[in-house]
């Protein structure tokens, strides 16, 4: 904790810090900038689980994969498990968490009962609910990395079975489809049994299925979607399939939901020799990465004249009352297939995650690349999303690209909140604030 300290406070005055992670799942991509890298190399350990009081201690920059690892053996879990492996736990913390326990126990920072944060001004600080930084603690979830840098953090943790049994229930109806997952949001329950896990899949407006987990002792078999099967295909054949509960928690990791035929491993030749160790969401991520630096697709793309592409990679919180409105403006408007649909109720107000405290909202996550229409330019589909979004009384995260007007910005993202915050712990403006990072891409 020193040594960063320590490295920190060696930056000039003239450049911006950033941490230097082995892996991001962010998607805003920055033009080169003269920043002053923080190694993360030594913050990425489980310190302690206890499983007396269900509790883990666990470095900022610890991967998901690794904190299950460690506490699936004590038969516990983070009560939210981000769908990809290597989210980090002050990734999720400071950004975006989201998975199919979120409608009973919100996000990833609802569970956190401290955070040690390594501020603007240079200090480190552990913040919690009911001490003098709780000022802190309330507003650093969705602020980043701008108010400060997760350096340890304490969450609690809930138990697990060893298997889950999934239940596959398709509509054909959105309203339909909505309304059966508030119903079942409420009531906890589908078919007189409990839930303990809820999301769902769109394919089309006659096509979409809303997926019920339940924790299980022993199981007739346990399905592996980590090969030549895709688990995501699997939900259109059948109706019931039983997962190991770690299987389970990374079902989505192996095609990093259906992104992977973009890279054509899910072509059952290609996929035979891809070994399954390339199967991962950071090897997807690492490929998007290097086509976005060297403009690889946008080349191919004139070379063969097709129209301009434009990365549609959102995920967005509306209002459950509001989703089937969504479904159809985005599948007439955009017509990207499929996304997922996640519900979350967080069950109180955070500082800058403006969600209405009880409120049902479902998650929709979209991936991909659009062909523009003749004439428009990078940034159609995403403000025509942005505008559509806040219309349907809905919110969006900042993991990716944004074009929000400064005031516009700070409207939707409670500015009031987040500035008094900032000057106390940043007064001097070390880190970028929250629109120059996250819509100015800086």
């Amino acid at each position: 904790m020193e040594q960063i300290r320590d490295s920190y406070a060696a930056i000039p005055d003239d450049a911006s810090p950033r941490l230097a992670k082995a892996t991001t799942n962010l998607f805003r991509f920055r033009e080169p900038a003269k920043v002053a890298k923080l190694s993360a190399r030594d913050l990425d350990k489980v310190i302690h689980v206890d499983p007396e009081t269900r509790t883990a201690e666990v470095q900022g920059m610890t991967t998901y994969e690794n904190l299950v690892d460690a506490t699936l053996p004590f038969g516990l879990m983070p009560f939210v498990v981000p769908q990809l492996k290597t989210i980090t736990l002050g990734g999720a913390v400071t950004g975006l968490g989201i998975e199919s326990t979120s409608f009973k126990d919100g996000l990833p920072h609802e569970s956190v009962e401290e955070l040690e944060i390594l501020t603007g001004d240079g200090r480190i600080v552990v913040a919690r609910a009911d001490n003098e930084f709780s000022d802190l603690f309330h507003a650093f979830p969705n602020s980043y990395g701008t108010l400060g840098y997760a350096l340890r953090i304490k969450i609690k943790l809930a138990p697990v079975q060893p298997y889950v049994r999934l239940t596959h229930v398709r509509f054909t109806d959105a309203d339909k489809c909505m309304l059966a997952m508030q119903e079942i949001c409420d009531t906890r329950q589908h078919d007189g049994e409990p839930i303990d896990f809820i999301d769902g899949t769109f394919f089309g407006p006659d096509e979409m299925y809303i997926t019920l987990g339940r924790f299980a002792e022993r199981a007739p078999y346990a399905s592996d979607y980590t090969g030549m099967r895709i688990y995501y295909q699997s939900m259109r054949n059948r109706t019931r399939d039983w997962l190991t509960i770690r299987d389970y928690l990374w079902r989505w990791d192996t095609d990093w939901f259906w992104c992977s035929r973009a890279f054509g491993v899910q072509q059952p030749l290609v996929r035979s020799i891809t070994p399954r160790r390339w199967l991962r969401s950071d090897v997807y991520r690492k490929l998007v990465g290097l086509d976005q630096r060297y403009g690889i697709t946008a080349r191919i793309d004139r070379w063969r004249d097709n129209p301009m592409h434009e990365s549609v990679i959102q995920d967005v919180e509306v209002p459950v009352e509001r989703g089937a409105e969504f479904l159809e403006f985005f599948h007439g408007q955009v017509g990207m297939t499929p996304l997922w649909m996640c519900p979350l109720k967080a069950s109180r107000e955070w500082s800058l995650y403006p969600l209405e405290a009880g409120r049902l909202y479902v998650n929709f996550g979209f991936w991909g690349m659009v062909a523009l229409p003749r004439g428009r330019q990078d940034g159609y589909y995403n403000r025509l999303i942005e505008g559509a979004v806040h219309e349907l009384e809905g919110h969006k995260s900042l993991y990716s690209t944004s074009f929000y007007a400064r005031e516009e910005f700070w409207h939707f993202y409670n500015g009031d909140a987040y500035w008094p915050v900032k000057r106390a712990y940043d007064p001097g403006g070390r880190l970028l604030d929250l629109y120059e990072k996250c819509v100015r891409g800086r």
